[in-house]
C-alpha cells in the first residue's frame, strides 16, 4: 500500500469519523483549498503540498507521521501514544482473552530495533506474548547482553513499560534506554536538564552520562524472563567481589604503612 493511498484512506476515514456533519466543501473551506482538490486527496489522485498536509494534520489533530504511515482504520485513536518528533508508538494490542500483547525484540537482531522502532510495519511484525499481571500501559520485551546488571545476563529478557516523559523517571530505578548507539539496561543515578547519569549494578563498570537528545525511548523495568536455568555458584569470584577484596587489601596496606 503506497503512502499516498494510506493518506487518502486516512483523511476520508477521519472526515467520516470525526466530523460526519461536515461536507468535503466545508472542510476544504477551513483548509483554504478548493473542494475539488480535497476530493482528489481523498481518492489519492493528487498529493497534497506540504503546507496543505500540515493544515490537514492540524485540522484532524493527527501527526503527519500517523497520517502517512499507519492505516488508522485498524486502530483506536484514543489508544495511540504519540512520541516526540512526530514519531509514533503503535497502540496497545490485546489477544482473544483481552490481555496486552507485548512485542518481543529479537535477541540476535536487537540493533535492527534502532532502525525499525518508529516503523509501524516493523513493530506490527514482531512476535508477541502476554503477561496477565501487566495492565494499564504499553510494554515491550528487550534482550539483555553482557554482565553489567547481575543477575541478568545473556539470554534474559527485561520487560519494560514505556515512559512517556522524562519527568516520570525515578532516581534509583532501572530502565531500558534506547539511544542512537544501541539498547542498554541500566540504573538511573541522576539527571540534569541535558543528560541522564546511569550506572551498572556490577561495580566493575563506571557510571556514565547519556545526552537526552540521543535518547529515542525509555522503558521502565516491570519484570524479567530467564531463558536459561540458574547455575549453582562454583565458587568463582565475580568482578564485584574481586574489587571489594582489592579495596580491603589496599586499606590494610595503608594501615601498615602508617
Amino acid at each position: 500500500m503506497s503512502t499516498l493511498s494510506i493518506l487518502a484512506d486516512n483523511i476520508r476515514f477521519l472526515r467520516l469519523k470525526q466530523v460526519p456533519n461536515l461536507s468535503q466543501e466545508k472542510i476544504a473551506e477551513k483548509l483554504l483549498i478548493s473542494r475539488d482538490s480535497y476530493a482528489k486527496y481523498e481518492t489519492a489522485k493528487y498529493t497534497p503540498p506540504l503546507d496543505v498536509l500540515l493544515a490537514i494534520s492540524r485540522f484532524y489533530h493527527i501527526s503527519t507521521d500517523l497520517l502517512l504511515t499507519v492505516d488508522l482504520r485498524k486502530y483506536k485513536l484514543e489508544e495511540m501514544l504519540t512520541l516526540p518528533d512526530n514519531r509514533i508508538l503503535l497502540p496497545i494490542k490485546t489477544d482473544a482473552m483481552g490481555e496486552n500483547q507485548i512485542e518481543i525484540i529479537p535477541y540476535k537482531a536487537s540493533m535492527g530495533y534502532l532502525i525499525g522502532h518508529s516503523d509501524p510495519g516493523y513493530i506490527d511484525n514482531l512476535q508477541t506474548m502476554s503477561m496477565p499481571f501487566l495492565h494499564n500501559g504499553k510494554y515491550r520485551a528487550f534482550p539483555v547482553e553482557g554482565d553489567s546488571m547481575p543477575p541478568y545476563k545473556d539470554g534474559n529478557y527485561i520487560i519494560g513499560q514505556y515512559v512517556e516523559t522524562l519527568s516520570d523517571l525515578k532516581i534509583g530505578k532501572t530502565y531500558v534506554f534506547i539511544t542512537r548507539e544501541g539498547i542498554t539496561y541500566k540504573r538511573l543515578e541522576d539527571q540534569s536538564s541535558a543528560k541522564v547519569k546511569v550506572s551498572a549494578d556490577n561495580k566493575f563498570y563506571e557510571s556514565y552520562e547519556i545526552a537526552k537528545e540521543n535518547i529515542l525511548e525509555i522503558w521502565e523495568f516491570r519484570c524479567s524472563i530467564s531463558t536459561e536455568e540458574l547455575e549453582i555458584s562454583s565458587g568463582d569470584l565475580d568482578n564485584e567481589t574481586i574489587i571489594k577484596m582489592f579495596n580491603e587489601i589496599k586499606s590494610e596496606l595503608s594501615k601498615l604503612k602508617s
